[in-house]
């Protein structure tokens, strides 16, 4: 399954100018911008929190993970989107920053990456009540290397471990705890659970991606973060000589029977012209779900290439937000309506 194996030199795209406006706002909202929920090493992680300014004590909670290829952007890229369900919805939405491949001094690690995703759903699940959240009524999406973050969510967020990467097999220690919790209690109360995802083009299977093209100096997206290429565990991983480890950090491996452990409802969207995370690509996880027996819907957005979410407008695929971005959206709330309301 190609899904990012050729990141291609057009996403210099990540260059962003205004573009045309979104349909007027149906309620107002307050922000809290750049909470710091987690501090790895001193690296300080941030959120952006929109509450609904409808009246309702509590709301549910949509928690988003930005795309860039574990390599470039922020949470600025999902601004309009956080802003948009805000204003249309009745959503408490966290906009989550997490740590990047090329971050202190390009050693961070892809299990990291997951474990500050996994560290965000548990900060939002203790802090949200302050901000109108229901912790009890929580979903996670996020677009291509945040709908890989949203995914390994909903699909590993019971692999948590003390030792981290370290155990065997390798788990995730998230890099938020709550206070006398350790990552086995978590897994124990299946504590990283939610209660719908929405993925957005995206990223499935890292293990077949790194066989390809990702680890290596053709890989612009490194270049674009501005960093050397290199393997996403650090030296002296590889993915030949140590598949478990690539397998770990990709969804479509772990799948489980609903019978065992059912998934929340999940909603995958791709545009018709993306040949980044392609919908063949997508259909065969949404196939995988279906014959797991999971609950999935799926919508492909006719005409669209990848990134028809990101802020902004991007000239090299002729997308911007107020154009692409509302008709998507709109599904989506629909969708959350359907699970929460």
């Amino acid at each position: 399954m190609k899904i990012i194996n050729l990141l291609f030199p057009a996403l210099l795209l990540f260059s962003w100018q205004g573009g045309a406006q979104s349909p007027p706002a149906l309620h107002t909202y307050s922000a809290a911008k750049d909470v710091v929920w987690a501090s790895p090493g001193g690296f300080n992680l941030t959120m952006d929190i929109y509450t609904p300014e409808t009246g309702k004590k509590n709301y549910p909670v949509l928690a988003i993970f930005h795309g860039g290829g574990w390599l470039i952007n922020n949470k600025s890229i999902m601004d309009q989107m956080a802003q948009y369900i805000a204003e249309h919805g009745e959503y408490v939405v966290c906009n989550i920053n997490y740590r990047l491949l090329v971050d202190n001094g390009n050693t961070v690690t892809m299990d990291q990456i997951v474990e500050d995703a996994f560290g965000a759903v548990l900060w939002i699940k203790d802090n949200i009540k302050k901000y109108k959240g229901d912790r009890k009524k929580i979903a996670v999406t996020g677009d291509s290397a945040g709908g890989h973050l949203a995914s390994m969510v909903v699909v590993m967020g019971n692999r948590l471990s003390s030792a981290g990467f370290d155990a065997e097999p390798p788990g995730f220690k998230p890099t938020y705890l709550p206070r006398g919790k350790t990552a086995e209690k978590i897994a124990k109360k299946d504590g990283l659970e939610v209660q719908a995802a929405i993925i957005s083009y995206g990223a499935f299977d890292i293990y077949e991606a790194c066989l390809g093209d990702f680890e290596r100096p053709s890989n612009f997206f490194w270049q674009m973060g501005g960093a050397e290429p290199r393997p996403i565990f650090g030296a002296p991983f590889n993915v030949e000589d140590n598949p478990e480890r690539y397998k770990a950090v990709s969804p479509i491996y772990h799948l489980p029977d609903a019978g065992e452990r059912k998934l929340p409802p999940q909603l995958l969207t791709v545009g018709t012209e993306d040949n980044l995370t392609t919908p063949e690509s997508v259909k065969m996880y949404r196939d995988k779900l279906q014959a797991a027996g999971h609950p999935v819907e799926y919508w492909e957005y006719e005409g669209r290439p990848h990134a028809f979410l990101d802020s902004g407008a991007n000239p090299f695929l002729g997308t911007s937000f107020g154009k692409d971005a509302p008709e998507a959206l709109n599904r989506m709330i629909a969708f959350l309506d359907s699970v929460f309301y």
